[in-house]
């Protein structure tokens, strides 16, 4: 990606928030700044576990399709969520 598409991704970061977490049952998502993760609930709306960071290392993840930990490469969830694909295959 050109340095455009970085500048928005950063500006975007900084407005809605550096980090996100997930549902791991409906997939709806939220943005947050390390200063209110309190404010991150632990469940979702549905009633699913909203995850923030990942189980293994406790790193928050930036990207909302995160499936594998962009730290230490561990699962955050499977790759297909209510019958479609989350990310794509490399």
């Amino acid at each position: 990606m050109g340095k455009a598409s970085d500048w928005l991704r950063e500006e975007r970061r900084n407005v809605l928030g550096h980090w996100t977490a997930f549902c791991l049952d409906c997939g709806a998502a939220r943005r947050w700044f390390i200063d209110d993760e309190a404010g991150v609930p632990e469940t979702c709306a549905c009633g699913g576990k909203m995850l923030r960071r990942c189980p293994a290392c406790d790193a928050p993840f930036s990207s909302t399709f995160a499936v594998d930990c962009e730290e230490c490469g561990a699962p955050l969830r499977a790759p297909e969520l209510l019958g479609m694909r989350i990310r794509k295959a490399r």
